[in-house]
C-alpha cells in the first residue's frame, strides 16, 4: 500500500519558532507576537486540522506533547519516526540537538495499546555523533508499491546515509539536489516532502527547484516509467506549501489529498482539476505552524503503516 487511513500527530504545548532549525529552513519567518500566543494560535490550527481529517474518516492518533524537554518542533513527527507495513519502526538523526528529545518511546506504547503490532526498531540515531542526518520522511519520499526512494540532498539528508536506509528497506535510491532562491543565491531546500508529494497515481512536484538536468530527468523518468501523472508548481507555489502534501485515505477507503489552505488556494484551477481526477482534497489554515514552523499539513503526518495485532 502506498497510502495508509492512519495518521500519528503529535499536539504542541510549546510551538514556536525554532531558533535551531531556522538556519537553513528558509521558509520561516519570525512573528512578531509572544510565544504562548503562537502555541496558542498553533494548538488551535492544529484541532481545526485534525477535526477536518476525523471529518473524513480517517483515523488520526494525537499524542500530547510534554513541557520537558524543551521541544518547539514536535508537531513535526514524520522527521524523526517512521512506520512501516513489516511491523518495522525507523529512528531518524536529526540535523537540530533540540528536535533529538522528540523521540519518545512511550509514542510507541501508544501505538501497541491501539492493537499495532512493533516487530522491529531500526535506530539510525548515532549517525548524529558524526553530524550525519536524514530527517525521515521529510526527507525520503517512499513510493512503496514500485519500492523507490527519493531525497533531495541537504544538511538534513546524507546521501550515505540515505543509501543505507534503502539498502535496508530494499528500495531503489533516487538522489537529487532541490534548491530555491535566497536572497539572491540557490541554496538547498531543507527537506525534500516542501517540493514533492507522491501519491498513487500522482505526483506534486517543483520541478523548477531540481537545477541539475541531468537530475531532473532521472526524476521524471522514474515517475514517468511508473505511471505517475506530473503535477507540476512553480517556486512560489512551493512556497505557499503545495509541495507539502500527503495522500490518505478516510472511510470506505475514499483517497483524500490533505494539504493547508495557503497551499490550496495558491493552485491554479487545471492544478486543481488534475488532482481532483484522483481524488478529494481537503485543506485547513496552518498559518501560524507554517509562518513559525517552516513545515505544513505533510510534516505534521506520520503515516503509520504497521500491522493490526489481532
Amino acid at each position: 500500500m502506498q497510502i495508509t487511513n492512519t495518521i500519528l500527530m503529535i499536539r504542541p504545548v510549546s510551538f514556536r519558532m525554532n531558533e535551531q532549525t531556522a538556519v537553513n529552513n528558509y521558509f520561516m519567518e519570525d512573528l512578531e507576537i509572544k510565544n504562548q500566543v503562537i502555541n496558542n494560535k498553533a494548538q488551535e490550527e492544529f484541532d481545526n486540522f485534525v477535526g477536518v481529517l476525523r471529518s473524513k474518516g480517517i483515523n488520526v492518533i494525537v499524542v500530547d506533547d510534554t513541557k520537558l524537554p524543551d521541544t518547539p518542533d514536535s508537531i513535526f513527527p514524520n522527521n524523526w519516526i517512521s512506520f512501516h507495513a513489516d511491523g518495522t519502526v525507523v529512528l531518524y538523526p536529526m540535523f537540530a540537538e533540540n528536535r533529538r528529545n522528540e523521540r519518545r518511546e512511550d509514542v510507541l506504547d501508544i501505538l501497541e495499546e491501539r492493537g499495532f503490532l512493533i516487530e522491529n526498531i531500526l535506530d539510525y540515531t548515532s549517525a548524529e555523533e558524526a553530524g550525519v542526518f536524514l530527517e525521515g520522511t521529510g526527507s525520503i519520499l517512499l513510493d512503496r508499491e514500485n519500492e523507490k526512494a527519493y531525497c533531495a540532498l541537504s544538511e538534513r539528508a546524507d546521501e550515505e546515509l540515505f543509501i543505507e536506509f534503502c539498502e535496508d528497506f530494499e528500495y531503489f535510491p533516487i538522489l537529487f539536489t532541490a534548491n530555491q532562491s535566497v536572497a539572491g543565491k540557490r541554496l538547498p531546500i531543507y527537506h525534500t516532502n516542501v517540493m514533492m508529494c507522491l501519491a498513487e497515481q500522482f505526483v506534486v512536484i517543483c520541478l523548477d527547484a531540481i537545477d541539475d538536468k541531468k537530475e531532473r530527468k532521472n526524476v521524471l523518468d522514474h515517475l514517468k516509467k511508473d505511471d505517475k501523472e506530473i503535477i507540476v508548481i512553480s517556486e512560489a507555489q512551493m512556497h505557499h506549501f503545495a509541495g507539502n502534501m500527503l495522500q490518505v485515505l478516510g472511510s470506505d477507503d475514499q483517497r483524500f489529498l490533505v494539504m493547508s489552505s495557503a497551499a490550496y488556494h495558491s493552485l491554479i484551477s487545471a492544478q486543481i482539476r488534475q488532482i481532483e481526477k484522483h481524488c478529494e482534497i481537503i485543506h485547513s489554515s496552518l498559518e501560524t505552524i507554517e509562518t513559525c514552523g517552516g513545515g505544513s499539513a505533510r510534516c505534521m503526518m506520520a503515516e503509520v503503516f504497521l500491522p493490526k495485532s489481532h
